[in-house]
C-alpha cells in the first residue's frame, strides 16, 4: 500500500489584490510503498477571482491550506503518476534488445 504525501515547496505573490496574495503554488506528491519512494512536483496558479471566503494573511497561511486550494483531481493526477513510478520500480518494465541477426554477416 503506497503513502502518499503532498507538501507546498514555494509560493509566490502579488501586492494586490492585498499584500502577499498567493498566485502561484509549487507543490510536490511524494508516494512510499515500503520500499520504493518516487515523487512529481506540480504547480496551481490562483487568481483573485477564485478566492472563497475572507482573505488569509500570508502569515497567517497554513500548509493544509494552500493544499485545500489545490484541485483535488490535480492532486490525483499526480499521485497516479507517482503510483506508475513505484510499479515500474518494483517491476521493471521489459525492454527489448537489439539481438544479433542469426545468418552471418556478409
Amino acid at each position: 500500500m503506497t503513502t502518499f504525501t503532498t507538501t507546498i515547496t514555494a509560493m509566490y505573490t502579488l501586492q494586490q489584490p492585498d499584500p502577499n496574495y498567493v498566485v502561484n503554488a509549487l507543490w510536490e506528491v511524494t508516494g512510499v510503498d515500503g520500499t520504493y519512494t518516487a515523487s512529481i512536483g506540480g504547480n496551481t496558479q490562483f487568481s483573485s477571482a477564485d478566492q472563497e471566503g475572507a482573505f488569509i494573511p500570508y502569515a497567517s497561511l497554513t500548509q493544509a491550506q494552500v493544499i485545500g486550494w489545490i484541485p483535488e483531481s490535480a492532486i490525483a493526477s499526480a499521485q497516479a503518476c507517482v503510483q506508475g513510478q513505484l510499479d515500474s520500480l518494483a517491476n521493471p518494465p521489459v525492454s527489448p534488445a537489439n539481438t544479433a541477426l542469426p545468418w552471418g554477416q556478409a
